[in-house]
């Protein structure tokens, strides 16, 4: 190191990652210990970027699950090992937290919680006050070029601007491990690390069943990808590219590695009724031909949405005529396969605005989860998707990192001074 590292300046703790699990754990260890020097290094313009548009703006803060092995059940990769920390801090904590400092939270409907004004600024500038309040510094346009350890066993730390600052202990919270720099660093220290790979994304479909439906909805759909055990079940909206909502981005996450390698081309299943069966729907047929004349294709059936009714009526009739006394059971059959068992040819996939999960981060087995600590560098600490943890969509990635960063700054604090 050149002789000016000498005259470094020093903090107790600096945090590498200005999002939600950086300014958590940050604030967390300064209230923690008051007096110390604390900050936060922040590469972009920009901090708590993915705050700001996740939810839609609104910011999905958690999820109303609050019993800890549930809620673990919603991480495809992290579930055993969150058990713990989520008995130590859930969603409970979480809303207490932002209650108590003045941002009330409100439950929808499907378990998801957002701020009561709908915007995700009430909590970026929860955070920010808390940040300042505690006193902890934030450098924004301000990266982390190289760490090393230092012989007293402090960390010293070359930004992207060239400074050099030392520091007693530090967290990474640089996010997924796709942008490499908290690779690169977990990997110098001898950690490993799990590839990334995209862990919510829509299904990119073009199919004549679906084509110029963008913005249609079936609240209570099954997917599953055909070849594999990968199923869910959700709500599932028909876009722009192809399909996607909550019952697509399930099925993505879980099937995050596995349709990696498939190079995102493989068949979708899709059940628009949601759990009836096929034999079940010929039935309900049956017993319609006797029942009323009505036109088919005006007659939706099991809660469809009529334009999607409509189409898959049209591709299977060829005819907006024929009345339920005149469904010929070939028809009926078939009707029924595309309704329970209706196939789609996925090539590739598209990542919206929020859908920027990641699966992929520093190896758990390398981790201590009851201090989120290396288990092989003394003072590194590891919070949020730098890890190799990743929920579904709902709230479940942000009470991750809410998670993962109290409890790092707890256990750094216990270390303070």
């Amino acid at each position: 190191m050149p002789d000016r590292d000498n005259q470094a300046k020093g903090y107790d703790l600096v945090v590498a990652g200005g999002g939600a699990a950086g300014f958590f754990g940050a604030i967390t260890f300064a209230e923690l210990s008051p007096g110390a020097r604390v900050l936060v290094l922040e590469k972009s313009r920009e901090v708590l970027g993915k705050v700001r548009i996740s939810g839609g703006g609104r910011c999905n803060v958690t999820h109303a699950c609050f019993d800890p092995r549930e809620l673990s059940q919603f991480y495809p990769r992290g579930s055993k090992p969150l058990i713990g920390p989520f008995h130590r801090w859930g969603p409970s904590d979480t809303v207490e937290w932002f209650e108590g400092r003045g941002v009330p939270l409100k439950t929808e409907s499907d378990g998801r919680m957002f701020p009561q004004s709908d915007s995700s600024q009430s909590i970026i500038d929860c955070l920010l006050g808390a940040a300042e309040e505690a006193r902890v510094e934030v450098r924004r346009s301000c990266g982390v070029k190289t760490v090393e350890k230092d012989g007293d066993g402090s960390f010293v730390i070359r930004t992207s601007s060239d400074e050099v600052i030392r520091s007693k202990q530090l967290l990474l919270t640089l996010g997924g491990t796709r942008n490499r720099i908290g690779a690169d660093l977990a990997e110098q220290f001898g950690h490993r690390v799990q590839t990334a790979a995209p862990s919510l994304f829509t299904f990119k479909i073009a199919d004549p069943r679906i084509d110029g439906l963008q913005g249609l909805a079936v609240k209570d759909a099954e997917v599953s990808i055909v070849g594999t055990k990968l199923c869910a079940r959700g709500p599932v909206l028909v876009t722009h590219w192809g399909l996607s909502g909550p019952g697509i981005l399930k099925v993505s996450a879980w099937g995050a590695r596995t349709l990696l390698e498939q190079d995102y081309r493989f068949e979708v299943k899709v059940n628009w009724t949601g759990s009836m069966g096929y034999e079940e729907v010929v039935s309900h047929f049956s017993s319609l031909r006797g029942e009323t004349r009505r036109k088919i294709i005006n007659d939706a059936c099991f809660g469809m949405p009529s334009r999607l009714w409509k189409r898959l009526v049209e591709g299977v009739l060829g005819s907006a005529e024929v009345t339920w006394p005149h469904l010929t059971k070939d028809h009926a059959r078939e009707l029924a396969r595309q309704l329970v068992d209706g196939r789609f040819e996925v090539h590739g996939k598209s990542m919206n605005k929020d859908e920027f999960v990641t699966c992929g981060g520093v190896d758990l087995r390398d981790v201590n989860f009851k201090t989120m600590e290396s288990r092989i560098e003394p003072g590194l600490y590891f919070a949020g998707e730098v890890l190799d943890i990743d929920g579904v969509t709902g709230g479940f990635n942000f009470q991750a990192a809410w998670t993962t960063s109290r409890i790092a700054g707890e256990a750094m604090a216990s270390n303070w001074p």
